[in-house]
């Protein structure tokens, strides 16, 4: 059984959805960041990581509070749909197709970069045994994803434990040095690289629709996996600093290893490569996950192909839709490795999705009663449209930071968007 005849295949609970955003944001951004905002920041970059959660929690709540009023499997494409314009919810999907491609390539690559400090391994075969896997996985079931996702946070957290635990007692305060000796326009300069982070800590409400009491337990996840990955960035990057000082941080190709190597003497290797490992693959497959489930959403839809909106009458999967993304995912094997490139591409089409959700918010409250009666989270109204507003002005302000790194990501952005409204006005609103 399959199509119409079919439902999503329930089954993720609180644990499933924690893990599922905490394991999205938790992911090749720690291994790499760190240096960078060392060297724009200093020590400061320990002020930087709080002042980069602000937004994000900003958005995390204009999340939360629409989960709790109308959880839907490819919300972020559903909500912009039903309460801004079905144009406006075709476009933010389709830019997500080359973003979430961006943020596989990126993934894929930074992993094998990785595996290679340990073994030689051939990167672009690899790369698409890695993806085949992880879409293989997905396809199988959420349930089954979940688990996955769960099993490889729980390993990144006992070795990041690990480096915690046996480092912060070695660092000293005197390494650290003080935290504004850069002065505050460094650590505000180091705010847009450390917001990378965060990104993605909202990914449980692109699977509504299969999450067990959506309503009360995405809110109450998504508020977990904020607290839990800010209290491990916060440590990691304390114990980092302490042990190495900003200046040496700084100069580290690869910061946490080289952190390591004091307090893990010979395991520093293969536990900090082997955390890169479990972080990256949670990432890749918390991405799969949420690519697959905004195909999945387009096509039920009818703004693309109807098959997209197939379920698989066994696995209750979007099988067709998983499939899709499985294919859109191997063609970044053929992008620009360029990771500045790649991250503003991932970046821009992030903030636009999070501005257009967080104003759906403020429409609802506006405009339709009957479902903000619905939430869960009984916020005033006046809240929600403070958080709404908030959510649009803080996206597009960090939409915008990235023009002066590389004008390219935002051409090619451009032409993905044009590309997109010619199918829309052909063919994608008849169906829609």
């Amino acid at each position: 059984m399959s199509g119409s005849q079919a439902t999503l295949k329930g089954g993720v609970g609180l644990t499933g959805v924690v893990m599922l955003g905490a394991g999205t944001a938790i992911g090749v951004s720690i291994f790499s960041v760190l240096a960078p905002a060392a060297q724009v920041a200093g020590s400061g970059l320990l002020v930087a990581v709080f002042i980069a959660a602000l937004p994000m929690v900003v958005f995390a709540l204009a999340y939360a509070w629409l989960a709790s009023a109308l959880p839907k499997s490819g919300a972020s494409y559903e909500w912009p749909r039903q309460f801004i314009h079905p144009l406006v919810g075709f476009l933010i999907a389709w830019l997500r197709i080359l973003s979430n491609v961006g943020a596989m390539a990126v993934l894929a690559t930074v992993l094998l970069d990785y595996l290679n400090m340990a073994i030689a391994i051939p990167k672009k075969p690899a790369i698409a045994v890695i993806l085949t896997a992880v879409f293989a996985l997905n396809y199988v079931g959420v349930v089954v994803a979940a688990r996955v996702q769960t099993v490889l946070m729980l390993l990144l957290l006992v070795v990041l434990g690990l480096f915690v635990v046996t480092g912060l007692p070695q660092g000293s305060a005197a390494t650290v040095g003080p935290l504004l000796a850069s002065g505050w326009p460094a650590v505000l300069a180091a705010v847009p690289l450390m917001i990378t982070l965060f990104l993605g800590i909202e990914s449980a409400v692109e699977i509504g629709e299969e999450v067990r009491d959506p309503q009360r337990t995405i809110p109450r996840g998504i508020a977990l996996a904020i607290a839990l990955t800010a209290v491990v960035y916060f440590t990691v990057a304390l114990t980092a600093v302490a042990l190495l000082g900003p200046d040496a941080l700084a100069a580290s190709a690869a910061p946490l290893l080289d952190a390591a190597r004091g307090p893990l003497g010979q395991w520093a290797l293969p536990l900090i490569v082997g955390a890169a490992t479990v972080s990256i693959l949670k990432s890749l497959n918390a991405t799969a996950m949420v690519f697959s489930r905004a195909l999945f959403a387009m096509g039920r839809n009818g703004a693309l192909p109807a098959s997209l909106g197939s379920i698989h009458g066994r696995f209750g999967t979007p099988h067709v839709a998983v499939l899709v993304g499985y294919a859109c995912a191997m063609t970044g094997l053929f992008l620009p490795s360029n990771l500045v490139f790649l991250l503003l591409a991932v970046n821009i089409p992030t903030m636009f999705k999070y501005m257009a959700c967080s104003y759906c918010a403020v429409r609802i409250v506006d405009r339709h009663p009957e479902v903000a009666g619905g939430a869960a989270l009984g916020w005033s109204h006046g809240k929600v449209r403070a958080i709404g507003y908030a959510g649009v002005v803080l996206g597009l302000i960090i939409a915008v930071l990235g023009v002066e790194a590389d004008i390219r990501p935002y051409l090619l952005v451009a032409g993905w968007a044009v590309v997109g409204l010619v199918y829309w006005w052909a063919i994608g609103r008849r169906g829609s």
